[in-house]
């Protein structure tokens, strides 16, 4: 199949009921770009939108703008990351890859950043890093 594996492998057919008009494979095209719609959306309720309706026009324009900034940048993060960031929620971009619990040094002139002994998630930040930065040299 395309971007997406099989639901069942062992089974064949799949029975779905619909009122669109659509053909098929259309219609189940269209129900799973639905579904990533859908996710975006409580996504984005679960992190900046949770503030919105705020009551104040100006107010509401700003974290609607801050939200829409932050999650374009978090969404090019996590695919710069690993193949699991890139699919990942804002929620686990944030705690993975924006919370870092890192020390920042500076001895002659250089800054060192010390990322944890052992973290799980020091190889895609790494990678993240070396691909926005360029590897250290």
């Amino acid at each position: 199949m395309g971007e997406q594996g099989e639901l069942f492998p062992v089974w064949r057919h799949h029975p779905f009921f619909t009122d669109n008009p659509a053909e098929t494979l259309q219609a189940e095209r269209e129900h799973r770009h639905h579904a990533v719609v859908e996710q975006v959306i409580a996504d984005s309720k679960a992190s900046a939108l949770a503030h919105l309706p705020s009551g104040h026009f100006h107010a509401n324009a700003a974290w609607l703008t801050l939200w829409a900034m932050t999650y374009n940048l978090l969404r090019a993060a996590g695919a710069l990351a690993s193949a699991f960031h890139a699919k990942a929620t804002t929620a686990t971009l944030r705690a993975h890859l924006v919370h870092v619990p890192a020390r920042i040094a500076r001895s002659a002139r250089r800054i060192t950043l010390h990322l944890p002994r052992n973290w799980p998630w020091q190889h895609a930040w790494t990678n993240l890093f070396d691909t926005v930065h360029g590897p250290a040299g």
